[in-house]
């Protein structure tokens, strides 16, 4: 009979301390978030600093509170995975610490995550019946790419930024126009009440068939607009600049993501990352996806999020493959897809 692996997962790479129980990487029995976000709401971004503090402060409780919801203790585990990069090196290293004295105490397999593949397997819990080879998306605050997913744990990357993730472009237009932090919620919200057409923002293409992208330009061309704007006195309407500049992002992931699924032959594409639980990005994707025989698939909103049951998963995959780490293993602050 087929014993079910428990995997407690542990995510402390930016400014969410989680903590999960995740059977044989799709079956999640807890998944606890303690969000930072109001606290650094008030500097209009994340503090590294403060951050770690706070990890420091509620980890315990919250790895506590993962178990207990999912009604067991650590003797029911099989391994402990926790990220291990990209992420602030201080936030990383409080989840790493914590995960390895678990794992040094209980004499469980420790197991480090690349936090970019946690977002990738978030799509595993959501879609039970999901199997590579598929492309995906993956766009957040710190990242942007298209994989394509060859093999559990295998991972070939075809397009990524040059310049800034998408999320990041988002929080900089969004303080620029007063919205604050974060940025990818408020623009989505303020983007319903404007026209995505009533101003012409730039799509940066490159020449040489690549699937990368590069959202600085983009950037700037709205900072240039409201500066010209204010220059001459003319009034800002800020729906309408949320919903065009959001428009020309997502019309960019859309089209490049539809041409890595047809440059790999694949008819499926899932997308991950916090820009993932975007309604404008959901819908576009959806809607190019239908009309050229794309399966196109999306996480629940709160696995697109930082969370553990993502990394949880990711740890089974790499616990089948026999890949653990050992207690010596370090926080990798700017860790690649697919590095190990």
């Amino acid at each position: 009979m087929k014993k079910d692996i428990k995997i407690l997962g542990i995510e402390s790479s930016c400014d969410e301390t989680a903590a999960a129980v995740v059977v044989d990487g799709r079956n999640v029995l807890s998944n606890v978030i303690a969000s930072q976000i109001d606290i650094h709401t008030k500097f209009g971004g994340v503090v590294p600093e403060v951050a770690s503090r706070k990890h420091i402060e509620v980890i315990n409780a919250v790895v506590a509170e993962a178990l207990e919801e999912a009604k067991l203790t650590l003797s029911d585990i099989d391994a402990i995975g926790v990220t291990y990069g990209p992420g602030l090196v201080g936030a990383l290293l409080v989840g790493m610490q914590y995960g390895k004295a678990l794992a040094f105490a209980t004499n469980k397999p420790f197991i480090g995550v690349n936090h970019i593949e946690g977002h990738i397997s978030a799509n595993f819990i959501a879609h039970k019946d999901l199997k590579p080879p598929f492309v995906c998306l993956v766009v957040s605050g710190g990242h942007s790419f298209i994989v394509h997913m060859e093999d559990y744990g295998v991972f070939n990357v075809i397009g990524q930024t040059r310049d800034d993730a998408a999320g990041e472009a988002y929080d900089k237009v969004a303080r620029a126009i007063g919205l604050g932090y974060p940025g990818g919620p408020k623009i989505d919200k303020l983007s319903k009440e404007g026209n995505p057409l009533a101003i012409k923002f730039p799509r940066a293409n490159f020449h040489d068939d690549s699937l990368d992208f590069s959202f600085s330009g983009l950037k700037s061309a709205v900072l240039n607009y409201l500066n010209k704007m204010q220059m001459t006195g003319e009034e800002i309407n800020k729906a309408d600049v949320a919903a065009s500049f959001q428009k020309s992002l997502i019309d960019v992931l859309v089209d490049n993501s539809m041409k890595a699924c047809k440059l790999k032959n694949v008819n499926k594409i899932a997308v991950a990352g916090g820009v993932a639980s975007n309604s404008s990005l959901r819908k576009a994707m959806l809607e190019e996806g239908k009309k050229i025989g794309i399966e196109v698939l999306f996480p629940d909103p709160i696995l697109c999020t930082d969370n553990a049951a993502m990394i949880g998963s990711a740890a089974y995959f790499e616990f089948m493959k026999k890949r653990t780490s050992d207690l010596f293993l370090n926080a990798v602050p700017n860790l690649k897809l697919g590095e190990r």
